[in-house]
């Protein structure tokens, strides 16, 4: 098919916001002889080099109006874009209406998403909604039979590529990739700007007829979840966060799907304690967290709870990563250690292990940021609010005869704070400001109480204890215990007190049960469900 060969470039229209390469580019272009037309600080860009340069506003004996809104939107610009040169009636009214064709189309978007980032006003932001730039892009694109669109500087080398092997034309094959991105790139805009504009909102309408959704590949992975699985990771757009997605990897393997999804489980955990934590996760969820104002006490503390489990694990820190807890870690097998920053002296001592992922996020998230969750089902997703519900002693009822001690209060919010982040039912553990038995993604509450305690015995073992790691612990429940059975199991574990949402049609049945216990326990009102 004649559309199939390669098209040679003899006018091409550049305008652009990110002008990295393109001065070079331009001069190339200028090389094979090609006509070049541009508007506003690109043209400049380009006269200033020293390049022929024709001003769109000349090309299309129309000026820029209305503060340079208007000046692309032009019918010898759309028609030289969209024409279909081998179509007669095409050929016909270009001839008519003075259009000439353009063979390429070299177009950024205004920045939109970084005058959003760098928190623009509502006008400014609107003012950054390009127009033009998708109008153009989108003609291009969809006429790539005959034009080759570019949207990136990392596009250049390949077009000059093509260019210097077929005297001065760009193959069909490149200008269908190339067309490819360019209709990414606008759906991908328009998508930040439906999200954003949502988000003015707020309230008034928190979930809009329509869900878009925009990002960028990071990197393509190894596999999936196993090893018949393709996989690759995104990132959002318009979503910046600290965390796995955005981490810069120092050192180690290349991330697997199963590795990222894990360092974000780890690093979303830690960042719910602003004093020094560590936690140890595996298959997403923890198999210990520990609090203590000394890092390598917390890592110690954090490893006690479940050393079996935390084989090939994940280690994430809130704080930097030491020397000292460096020379730890390495003498354990572990997959990735996540952590803000990394201290000197650290890296050098992980070398020894070249494997371990080491990345560092620069800072930490906030967990009481409104965020939005996504879960894929056949045929949809599902969206929900993040939970960022942060409960403190203000926020507790005592039901039982006995209150809390300040060192039980004190282990009851940790605790709760971690079972937010442990698969439900989840039941958690903890001492001192470390958990000590955890049990995770069981059918029956009961059933996780009992893992728990089993793990808690396990552990002590392991320490070359005598008592279980549990006697004088306190529990959490992610959920209301239905039945008395669960928070007997915990006493039986030797728990003194207990942290749950309550709301249970057997509340009172639950409290009769702690009370003949001696135990303290609380309501907090709030579920913490993770699936």
């Amino acid at each position: 098919m004649s559309n199939s060969k390669p098209r040679k470039i003899e006018r091409a229209l550049i305008s652009v916001s990110d002008k990295n390469g393109v001065e070079d580019f331009a001069k190339k272009l200028a090389g094979y002889g090609v006509e070049i037309l541009s508007t506003g600080g690109t043209a400049k860009m380009l006269k200033e080099a020293g390049l022929d340069v024709i001003d769109v506003s000349d090309f299309t004996g129309f000026p820029e109006i209305m503060n340079g809104r208007v000046k692309t939107l032009h019918p010898k610009v759309h028609g030289g874009l969209l024409a279909i040169r081998e179509n007669a009636d095409h050929v016909k009214a270009m001839e008519e209406n003075g259009i000439q064709g353009i063979d390429m189309l070299v177009v950024n978007l205004y920045p939109f998403v970084e005058t959003v980032k760098g928190g623009g006003d509502f006008a400014a932001c609107v003012e950054n909604i390009d127009i033009g730039g998708p109008a153009m892009i989108r003609a291009a694109a969809k006429n790539h039979d005959y034009l080759s669109v570019i949207t990136t500087p990392q596009d250049y080398a390949q077009v000059l590529s093509d260019m210097q092997s077929n005297d001065g034309a760009v193959t069909h094959e490149t200008r269908k990739k190339l067309a490819a991105s360019a209709f990414a790139l606008t759906a991908a805009y328009d998508s930040s700007v439906s999200s954003w504009f949502a988000q003015q909102l707020g309230e008034e309408s928190p979930y809009a007829a329509r869900y878009t959704l925009s990002g960028t590949l990071k990197q393509t992975l190894r596999y999936g979840e196993n090893p018949h699985q393709s996989a690759a990771l995104y990132m959002f757009d318009d979503q910046p966060r600290p965390g796995a997605a955005s981490a810069q990897q120092l050192q180690g393997k290349e991330l697997s799907y199963n590795n990222i999804n894990d360092t974000d489980a780890a690093f979303e955990l830690v960042a719910e304690f602003d004093a020094p934590a560590v936690a140890i996760i595996k298959h997403a969820n923890p198999c210990g967290v520990a609090s203590d104002e000394n890092i390598m006490n917390a890592y110690e503390r954090a490893l006690r709870c479940d050393p079996v489990s935390a084989f090939g694990g994940i280690i994430a820190l809130n704080r930097p990563f030491t020397k000292d807890l460096a020379e730890a870690i390495i003498t354990r097998f572990v997959e990735v250690v996540i952590a803000p920053s990394v201290e000197d002296g650290a890296l050098e001592v992980m070398a020894q292990k070249k494997n371990i992922r080491v990345l560092t996020t620069g800072s930490m998230p906030d967990v009481t940021q409104p965020r939005r969750m996504l879960t894929r089902i056949a045929g949809g997703i599902l969206v929900q609010d993040t939970d960022n519900h942060v409960i403190s002693a203000k926020g507790l009822q005592v039901v039982t005869a006995r209150e809390p001690s300040p060192q039980e209060l004190k282990d009851l919010l940790f605790a709760e704070r971690v079972a937010k982040h442990v698969k439900s039912n989840a039941i958690v553990y903890a001492k001192d400001g470390a958990t000590v038995g955890i049990g995770a993604g069981q059918m029956s509450r009961v059933d996780s109480a009992r893992i728990a305690a089993w793990k808690a015995e396990e552990a002590a073992k392991e320490a070359g204890l005598s008592e279980s790691l549990a006697k004088g612990s306190v529990v959490a429940s992610d959920a209301f215990f239905p039945f008395a059975d669960g928070l007997i199991s915990a006493a039986e574990a030797g728990v003194s007190a207990v942290i749950q949402p309550g709301g249970s049609i057997r509340d009172e049945e639950v409290i009769a049960a702690a009370n003949e216990r001696g135990l303290a326990m609380v309501f907090t009102g709030t579920r913490h469900f993770r699936h």
